[in-house]
């Protein structure tokens, strides 16, 4: 073997040696990189259940309202007639989303200067005085028409309360998930929201099985608003441990001074000069999409009773079997928007809406079997299901975090108390007045206004806020979006990946 043979081997195992020590030092960085995300899923997911503790405690406060309407209203409200009672129980139902806009607006400005932590934590507080209140709450034969004018104002002051929560909460489980996941985590705020309703219908089946129609009018409808004030309590509690996703230079921006007019973060002036474009995007977002929700989530009960005929225990137990399946299927929505975006699920939503309501509730409107009924409901959540499980992802997407709470909530309150909100309150309207096909109507125009802010202003696949502020959901193929401005159709900052 002569030098040059023996340099080559020598040269050769120098080279394999060098190549298994970067082999190995690849795998150990893979490892500790493979550590570092499961570390960050475990964190997301702490924080998110801590988050969505709260939101299940709020919408079960607001949904056992509608849930046992039709047992307290007669201690409230003067009418004999069924359905004049509910129609006076939604009205009240309905004013208090009139506190929803301003709750946005403290709580989203209270957020994005304060933290999201505190903001949660005063908002559930709020919610449940006011479940202890009307669990306390005098009726009319006591106290008269002040028992009506108390109920009002312990409404109003949970309307603001959950103004408040919608806005924070989707902004702070969209800012706590992981980047690759935000469609999976983020959809568990509508987990909770849907499950504040099941758990609404839930003790109200209970209850109707052992307690019966008569004692439940007499006095058992005061044990859920008392379970909802005993909820909120330990949520409190559970809150105080949750993590700030806000930085500590937007919270310090917050608390100096404005400098040379410039708009500070959580202001009315940054949202409506900056990202009012965003603003209206996200109002156009969510209008049809809670208007279908609150239709097949919220009115289908009282409908079912009063325009199909279907008795008043069957309804709750096909209520709460759909909203379970729907519940179910919230996360399910999610995964597959991480992988193929987020528009394809709205437009999913928009088209279905537009083409099947009328179809749908006229269906349920002519259809006594129980199993039917439960079919056709199941039938109009899974379309709905396209727009609930990421509309509080898409939203959160639109503004940078130092507006964005403010943005979310406020674009969200809008929409939610002008048709959301009132939706049960205009099909007990038609439904009393037997022109319950002008309601259809009235639903399947509002998906369809929607589905053109899906079709020509959202994107697929963008770069967004939330991307550059906390990695990519997607292949970074595009520049990162300047966070002095929150437009998307026409935003030079956000340049698509892909259009669908």
């Amino acid at each position: 073997m002569n030098k040059t043979q023996v340099f080559r081997i020598t040269a050769n195992k120098v080279a394999d040696g060098v190549a298994f020590l970067r082999r190995r030092i690849q795998e150990g960085s893979l490892m500790s990189t493979q550590l570092s995300e499961s570390a960050q899923t475990r964190r997301a997911v702490s924080n998110i259940l801590k988050g969505s503790a709260g939101n299940l405690v709020e919408w079960f406060d607001v949904y056992i309202y509608t849930a046992f309407s039709a047992y307290f209203a007669v201690h409230f409200f003067s009418s004999k007639d069924p359905l004049q009672s509910n129609l006076e129980a939604m009205a009240v139902f309905a004013v208090t989303f009139l506190m929803r806009p301003i709750g946005a607006w403290f709580f989203g400005r209270y957020a994005d200067r304060n933290g999201r932590k505190a903001a949660l934590t005063l908002s559930v507080t709020m919610m449940s005085a006011g479940s202890f209140a009307i669990a306390l709450l005098p009726t009319k034969d006591v106290i008269g028409i002040w028992a009506l004018v108390l109920l009002v104002l312990i409404r109003l002051l949970q309307g603001f309360s959950v103004g408040g929560e919608y806005g924070t909460s989707a902004t702070y489980m969209s800012e706590a998930a992981t980047a690759k996941r935000r469609g999976f985590f983020s959809s568990f705020q509508y987990v909770t929201l849907i499950g504040g309703q099941m758990l609404a219908l839930l003790v109200l089946v209970v209850l109707e099985q052992t307690l019966g129609k008569d004692v439940l009018s007499e006095w058992g409808w005061r044990i859920p608003f008392a379970i909802g004030g005993v909820a909120a309590l330990v949520v409190f509690w559970i809150r105080r441990s949750m993590e700030e996703t806000i930085s500590v230079e937007q919270a310090a921006a917050a608390k100096a001074g404005a400098a040379g007019g410039e708009a500070q973060p959580g202001t009315l002036k940054l949202l409506f000069t900056q990202h009012w474009k965003s603003l209206l995007i996200c109002i156009g977002v969510t209008l049809g999409g809670t208007m279908a929700f609150y239709t097949y989530t919220n009115f289908t009960l009282s409908f079912m009773q009063n325009t199909s005929g279907i008795p008043k225990e069957s309804t709750s137990v096909i209520s709460f079997w759909a909203l379970f399946i729907f519940m179910l299927l919230q996360p399910i929505y999610g995964m597959i928007s991480d992988r193929v975006g987020r528009r394809p699920l709205l437009l999913w939503f928009g088209i279905s809406g537009v083409l099947l309501t009328w179809p749908l509730l006229s269906a349920l409107a002519g259809t006594k079997d129980p199993f039917t009924a439960f079919l056709l409901m199941m039938g109009g959540l899974l379309i709905v299901g396209g727009y609930t499980s990421i509309n509080a992802l898409v939203k959160a997407e639109l503004f940078p975090a130092s507006i964005r709470a403010l943005g979310v909530g406020l674009g969200y309150a809008i929409a939610n108390s002008l048709f959301g909100g009132t939706t049960p309150l205009v099909g007990a309207a038609f439904q009393k007045a037997g022109q319950v096909e002008v309601f259809f109507t009235y639903i399947t125009v509002g998906i369809g206004i929607s589905l053109l802010v899906y079709i020509f202003a959202l994107k697929n696949k963008k770069s967004t806020h939330l991307d550059h502020e906390q990695g990519h959901a997607w292949a970074p193929a595009v520049s990162p979006v300047s966070p002095g401005d929150g437009r998307l159709d026409d935003d030079k900052d956000l340049v698509d990946a892909s259009r669908r």
